[in-house]
């Protein structure tokens, strides 16, 4: 399990139609033992009394699940799977929660922001097969969102032009380099 001594916990971050799920999926495919969390899928374990994540009054909930997002990331990774965490996970908003469970984990950490224009964004996400987001005034919101990153803006990486395989090639290379710590 020498692959996940080497390689921190990567936060893969981004607005929805970015190409975070594509890119993770050809990252963890180049690992011999990896996993591939969707925080997405965290939020729809909630029954009852969910509240959509971008909404002001969903802090809690929000704080809430990435500890539970950051659990399960820290037991693949301890058990020696290089880990990929993917969602929209914005400083100040989801990363510190999220981050703060996995440094109290023990584990490294990497982010990397994925960036697109604005109008690829918003198509991707209307043309999802599964669970497509018709909100184009959320999508922009959400990807404003990333738009100043302030201590974190080191961390982006344009993929406007860049196949899944290439924006994998770019985060592969970053993180060997140590880039994207946090």
């Amino acid at each position: 399990m020498s692959s996940r001594e080497t390689k921190p916990i990567l936060i893969l971050a981004g607005p929805p139609g970015v190409g975070k799920t594509t890119a993770a999926d050809a990252l963890a495919a180049r690992s011999p033992l990896a996993v591939h969390l969707e925080s997405d899928a965290f939020f729809r374990f909630i029954h009852s009394g969910y509240v959509p994540p971008w909404k002001p009054e969903s802090h809690e909930q929000n704080r809430i699940v990435m500890r539970i997002v950051a659990g399960a990331a820290s037991s693949y990774a301890a058990a020696g799977y290089f880990t990929v965490i993917d969602g929209i996970v914005i400083p100040g908003w989801f990363l510190e929660p999220l981050r703060d469970a996995l440094f109290e984990a023990g584990q490294e950490v990497a982010y990397a922001v994925l960036r697109a224009p604005l109008s690829a964004c918003v198509a991707r996400a209307q043309a999802r097969a599964r669970e497509p987001l018709g909100e184009p005034e959320v999508v922009e919101q959400l990807w404003k969102s990333f738009g100043d990153l302030g201590e974190f803006e080191p961390n982006a990486l344009d993929v406007r032009d860049l196949s899944p395989a290439g924006v994998a090639d770019q985060l592969e290379r970053k993180l060997q380099e140590g880039l994207l710590a946090i």
